[in-house]
């Protein structure tokens, strides 16, 4: 048998962890890296197809030596580091041609669906659609049988439809990410540096890399001011920090205010201590995004909820204050003890009621994590459902509405629009024209879901003036 002393960075063998259910699994895992504590060696593994976030440093005693692979010898791609932010890693975007030609990115074909309606691909944003109730039982979502000869695709994978339409996005894949490759990176940027951070009344347990100062990765826990996000080494230094803090909210402008949330608008180039130290308290939880220092052309956006002790951060969004390709969200982030409450939709509400007042239609930037890939997924699902299903018919005709009024009245993409159509698999081709067919299972989908959102925006709480960034000069 192989001892253990030859293992080496790159080797892979099955490792013995737990999985959702607490029964023992040996999935196939990569060791990042070796460290020697005393008395034993520790190994830093990530599961291969399996989700960062549940890399961890194993014992031997977890190893199966039988089935070891050593790292096969391959030339080595020259990347570029990246660093506190919201840029997505991959520095070029692939592109395909829909049938006119047109570019389109890769992510819209393959974020949503993989793969594409026929039909549904040629809709013009102008083009007008008949909403069609169909009485029906099952699941089935079709007006009328496919004719013969004429075979039509299913609008999404089998993956795809296991997410609920019920207020809360189905858990994140554990068995695998949704987020681009990242087995390119530096070594050290793909593990786990920080072991716990206390954060006001939480402990949060990092999922990922932050570039937080050399020296503080060895702590057991890394101590953060919940109101200015400074972090210090100690309990201690935390103690003594809050007495000279007279900070009770994120600096900025408070924006909107129902009940006990909040919402703070903070300018990256006013704010820059404070943005990066989010930035880097982000990182932490979100892997899909190369982190940047320079926070000038950003704004943030931080969701607050208030007691008697303050206003404590529950999650954020990031938009650059001009740009060009209608994106309204650059990251996006509900810190984990928020998580699953209905929040991450909130944030997302709020950032098209921002687009709604800018009179623009917006789009988040690619590519999505695979907790705001599902919550995206949700709400633009529960805002198209909800238009189709006021819309009222007019004269006995069927009502009809076409996707650019659709997108006008949400601030959504028309290309958001058109994927989410195809997602929730209601476009019809019947008799030359297109039908959106709403069957029973939807309807009621919808109505369940809708009964369990308790956490809305209310425009009327608003107090947001749009600036033109544009003749601001260097913002």
């Amino acid at each position: 048998l192989t001892s253990v002393v030859e293992l080496v960075e790159g080797c892979r063998l099955p490792v013995l962890r737990k999985n959702q259910e607490n029964e023992d699994e040996w999935p196939l895992a990569e060791i990042l890296s070796v460290k020697e504590v005393p008395g034993k060696k520790l190994y830093y593994v990530h599961y291969i197809d399996f989700n960062k976030r549940l890399d961890e440093w194993v014992t031997p005693d977890r190893l199966d030596m039988k089935k070891l692979q050593f790292p096969k010898k391959e030339a080595k791609t020259p990347t570029k580091n990246g660093l506190p932010g919201s840029r997505p890693s991959s520095p070029d975007r692939d592109v395909v041609r829909d049938h006119t030609g047109s570019l389109l990115p890769t992510t819209f074909c393959a974020y949503l669906s993989t793969a594409q309606c026929p039909r549904s691909t040629n809709l013009h944003p102008t083009l007008t659609l008949k909403i069609v109730r169909c009485q029906m039982n099952g699941t089935t979502r079709r007006l009328v049988p496919s004719q013969p000869g004429r075979k039509r695709k299913n609008c999404g994978t089998d993956e795809d439809s296991q997410d609920s339409l019920d207020g809360i996005p189905s858990a994140p894949r554990m068995t695998g990410s949704l987020v681009s490759d990242r087995s390119h990176d530096d070594i050290v940027t793909r593990m786990k540096n920080i072991d716990c951070i206390e954060l006001g009344r939480h402990r949060l347990k990092p999922w990922y890399f932050s570039p937080y100062p050399q020296e503080l990765t060895t702590l057991p826990i890394l101590y953060l001011c919940e109101f200015c996000l400074k972090y210090l080494k100690s309990l201690k230094c935390l103690q003594r920090h809050l007495t000279k803090c007279n900070l009770r909210h994120p600096p900025g402008n408070e924006i909107y205010r129902k009940g006990t949330i909040s919402f703070f608008e903070i300018d990256g180039r006013k704010n820059k201590t404070y943005s990066q130290n989010l930035c880097l308290l982000a990182k932490c939880f979100l892997d899909h995004k190369t982190l940047y220092y320079d926070t000038d052309p950003f704004l943030f956006y931080v969701m607050t909820e208030y007691d008697s002790k303050g206003f404590h951060i529950v999650g954020y969004f990031s938009k650059e204050k001009e740009s060009t390709e209608d994106y309204n969200v650059a990251c996006i982030l509900t810190l984990p003890p928020y998580q699953r409450r209905g929040y991450g939709k909130l944030l997302i509400e709020f950032s098209y009621e921002l687009s709604k007042v800018e009179g623009k239609t917006g789009t988040p930037e690619k590519p999505l994590s695979d907790l705001g890939l599902l919550s995206y997924r949700s709400y633009w699902s529960q805002t198209i459902l909800e238009i189709l299903m006021d819309l009222k018919s007019d004269n006995g005709e069927r009502p009809q509405i076409t996707i650019n009024e659709i997108s006008e009245i949400t601030s959504v993409k028309k290309e958001d629009v058109i994927s989410t159509l195809q997602y929730l698999n209601l476009i019809n081709y019947y008799k030359g024209q297109y039908i959106l067919t709403l069957s029973e299972d939807i309807v009621d989908g919808h109505e369940r879901a809708m009964q369990k959102r308790h956490l809305r925006i209310d425009p009327k709480c608003l107090h947001f003036t749009p600036k033109d960034w544009s003749k601001r000069g260097k913002w």
